[in-house]
């Protein structure tokens, strides 16, 4: 590797010794290094010890401002995190609180719990379980005699049809023979249709002929759909034996006593409000039990509500047009 020297020349042509020093290389070989780096030209002077010194301190506030910068860089990102933790947490936790009445409302309401039943309450709620133990019976002429009344409700101006015809499909039924569809609840469903006719005339009608809100292309049948409905509801109330029942059995329980038919009326507040869901859900003919089941849940929340006397007292009671 080649020497170099590096000679130092002052010029004194104004005075100022240090406005005219320049450095002077010899030798042919460049080196790989710069020649002016900062320590270097600092060194090279008398007061150079103390510059350095201080470029030193510099260097040195520096190198610790950016550490403190850093630490108070993490420290903030630590507390955003923390802070966003929390809030995750108390979102969580308000979404719980609201889906209360949908999730927990429904676990509220499957609960079962004993009660100790007045008189006029084992007396209602045994007529009313008689009631659900009828099957319907094609052949038995009360029976028929009903399905009749249905019709005429249904169609006072048309003549009546025999107990086998196409023509019952044109209220709901399923098939020409409307017996075929009473088999999951009994004759009972059949007493709500009529029920329904009677006590609420305009709403029977508005359910039968879809005439409320922007109807499907594939309607649900009405009648089949009111049979399902009172099948919903001797579900939901668990009546059909003993004396533990679920909660919502437990307030239905409360209503008989003060309303013989509370079954019935209960099951006209269900009717227009599933119809009233069908609407809202846009829904379809394939939909239905999803539509039901909706309507079931609303039923049991409305239930748990306080200062519920009567049917009446239900929020979707409001629904029903006489």
């Amino acid at each position: 590797m080649a020497t170099k020297t590096i000679k130092r020349r002052l010029h004194h042509g104004d005075g100022d010794e240090r406005r005219n020093e320049y450095l002077e290389v010899s030798g042919s070989d460049t080196t790989d290094e710069p020649l002016l780096r900062e320590y270097d030209r600092v060194a090279s002077h008398p007061e150079g010890e103390n510059e350095r010194r201080h470029l030193q301190s510099i260097q040195n506030n520096k190198k610790e401002s950016i550490c403190w910068s850093r630490i108070f860089s993490l420290l903030c990102t630590r507390c955003a995190d923390w802070i966003a933790n929390i809030c995750s947490a108390s979102c969580e936790l308000l979404a719980r609180l609201i889906s209360l009445p949908s999730s927990s409302q429904n676990k509220f309401s499957n609960e079962k719990v004993p009660m100790l039943l007045s008189s006029l309450q084992e007396e209602r709620l045994r007529n009313l379980r008689q009631r659900l133990e009828v099957p319907f019976d094609g052949s038995r002429l009360d029976h028929q005699d009903a399905l009749k009344q249905l019709w005429r409700l249904a169609f006072p101006h048309r003549e009546l049809p025999p107990l086998k015809s196409e023509l019952w499909k044109e209220m709901g039924w399923q098939g020409p023979d409307p017996s075929t569809d009473f088999r999951s609840a009994g004759f009972i469903s059949l007493e709500n249709l009529i029920f329904l006719a009677e006590k609420y005339p305009q709403s029977f009608q508005r359910l039968l002929h879809k005439q409320d809100g922007k109807r499907s292309e594939w309607e649900y049948p009405f009648a089949a759909a009111g049979v399902n409905v009172s099948f919903m509801l001797t579900q939901m109330l668990g009546l059909k034996s003993g004396t533990t029942f679920s909660r919502t059995g437990a307030r239905f329980i409360e209503l008989l006593e003060a309303d013989e038919m509370a079954f019935d009326n209960l099951y006209c507040v269900a009717f227009q409000l599933l119809d009233s869901k069908w609407v809202s859900m846009h829904a379809s003919y394939m939909e239905f039990n999803e539509v039901l089941k909706s309507t079931r849940t609303q039923l049991e929340h409305e239930l748990g509500l306080k200062d519920i006397s009567r049917v009446e007292d239900l929020p979707a009671y409001s629904v029903l047009n006489r």
